[in-house]
């Protein structure tokens, strides 16, 4: 009976030792924390930007400003064509969110020649005449747009988008001629003047119009500051006009030539600065107590 005891007390004392060890033992580390992790906003910021690219232009029609002579023609076939200029543009531009954007833009659209002809048949004053015009001009512009876009979404890095403008565009027409002859015959019989060689020049001309554009394009984000475009646009240029036509033996009648109706097929290549950028994300220490 006394071994009995002598064991229980044993395991009592082994108990008692064991409980007393483990308060003292520390307290185990609680699992880490992580700080939370802001959500991008959706929105964006301001923006800069720069193209260039080149212009594919025509005109509907270039006529003297008195319209009478036009009506005299029985026939008239004119030809029309400007060479590819250059375009340089810059602006500035505010993106609202992840897929509406706003900008500012300003281009100079180089000087580009202008070549046209006129083969015409008309008949006055009881004789028919025919003739032909040749014109050379150089034409430029000076083109302001606000400008909206909608982008389409982002696959592997590349941004299509749509977009509008509309602002004011400086029409400047400089260095035109016009060269060619004219044959007199009277109308009762076959006898023929002959032809005859005729040559005006005109003064520079300047105009300012309401001009509009739509866009379209791809654009390629390089990193978060850096996005390259490549876009297409339609450009309304408005019309343009010389200065005062001047004749061959200097005189001047007051006409002048109107070129109506300027519209132009863009391709530009452009760049975006994003000013707004973050900085790229660090992931936050660990934080632990013990």
């Amino acid at each position: 009976m006394r071994s009995v005891k002598s064991l229980l007390a044993a395991g009592a004392a082994s108990l008692i030792s064991s409980m007393a060890f483990a308060a003292d033992m520390p307290i185990a580390a609680p699992p880490p924390m992580y700080a939370p992790v802001a959500q991008p906003a959706d929105f964006g910021g301001w923006y800069l930007r720069g193209d260039i690219g080149f212009s594919n232009q025509s005109v509907k029609s270039v006529r003297k400003s008195d319209e009478t002579a036009y009506s005299q023609m029985s026939s008239f076939n004119q030809t029309t064509g400007f060479d590819t200029a250059g375009i340089f543009g810059v602006g500035v531009g505010y993106r609202v969110n992840n897929w509406f954007r706003t900008d500012v833009t300003a281009q100079y659209r180089g000087k580009s020649n202008f070549k046209g002809s006129d083969v015409f048949n008309a008949s006055a004053y009881g004789l028919g005449y025919s003739g032909v015009n040749n014109y050379n001009a150089s034409k430029s512009e000076l083109l302001f747009l606000a400008n909206a876009y909608v982008d389409l979404g982002t696959w592997w890095c590349v941004t299509p988008f749509i977009g509008a403008g509309v602002g004011a565009s400086q029409v400047n027409i400089s260095n035109f001629t016009d060269s060619g002859s004219v044959t007199d015959r009277i109308t009762a019989g076959p006898t023929h003047n002959g032809p005859s060689a005729s040559y005006a020049t005109a003064a520079s001309g300047s105009k300012w119009n309401f001009a509009w554009a739509a866009h379209a394009g791809l654009a390629y984000k390089v990193n978060p500051s850096l996005t390259l475009e490549l876009a297409y646009s339609y450009v309304d240029l408005g019309s343009g006009t010389t200065g005062a036509i001047v004749a061959y033996d200097g005189t001047t009648y007051g006409n002048t030539m109107k070129f109506k109706d300027i519209t132009s097929h863009d391709l530009k290549l452009g760049v975006r600065w994003d000013l707004n950028s973050p900085p790229a994300y660090m992931p936050p220490p660990l934080v632990t107590k013990g």
